[in-house]
């Protein structure tokens, strides 16, 4: 399945925080560099658990935060506030990792500003669901045109604000 599709961490995410974004970052149209909210979260990461080996990449495909001895995964996250994105994204690492081999993991998600941790496992169902989303995503990167806007809240907020409305 991974052999044909390259999916990212990353594109996981934005699938969950929105669709027009995963295809406007898939056809490399990316403007994260402008954005003050991803270089906060850059630092945040660079600042938290300084004494684990960082970014672990994996088939040139996913990027894992770090790995404990213990093999668990975790991911650092800024906030909350797209907590069902931060879910997936390391759902699909944990996904991706066990279509590897590599079974039984445990991942976390570290909200280093409210000091909250969150556990992941892997399930059947949840094996199903990753399938399902590959699917989905596939089919958003393969459209000649980005999906319709769909305002939300979080709009104001992205680095991709001016691309969408202007």
């Amino acid at each position: 399945m991974f052999e044909d599709t390259r999916i990212t961490g990353t594109e996981v995410n934005y699938y969950f925080v929105c669709k027009r974004k995963l295809w406007f970052f898939t056809h490399n149209i990316q403007m994260e560099h402008n954005s003050d909210r991803v270089y906060m979260g850059r630092v945040l990461h660079e600042d938290s658990f300084k004494r684990e080996n960082k970014e672990i990449l994996i088939d040139g495909t996913i990027k894992l935060d770090f790995i404990n001895k213990h093999l668990e995964i975790h991911e650092t996250k800024m906030s909350k506030a797209v907590e069902n994105a931060s879910y997936y994204q390391l759902l699909y690492y944990l996904y991706y990792l066990d279509i590897k081999g590599i079974k039984d993991i445990t991942g976390y998600i570290h909200y280093p500003k409210s000091r909250h941790k969150e556990e992941v496992f892997l399930t059947d169902e949840n094996k199903k669901e990753m399938e399902q989303l590959i699917k989905d995503i596939i089919h958003i990167k393969q459209m000649e045109k980005p999906p319709e806007l769909e305002p939300m809240k979080i709009c104001k907020k992205c680095s991709y604000y001016d691309l969408c409305y202007c």
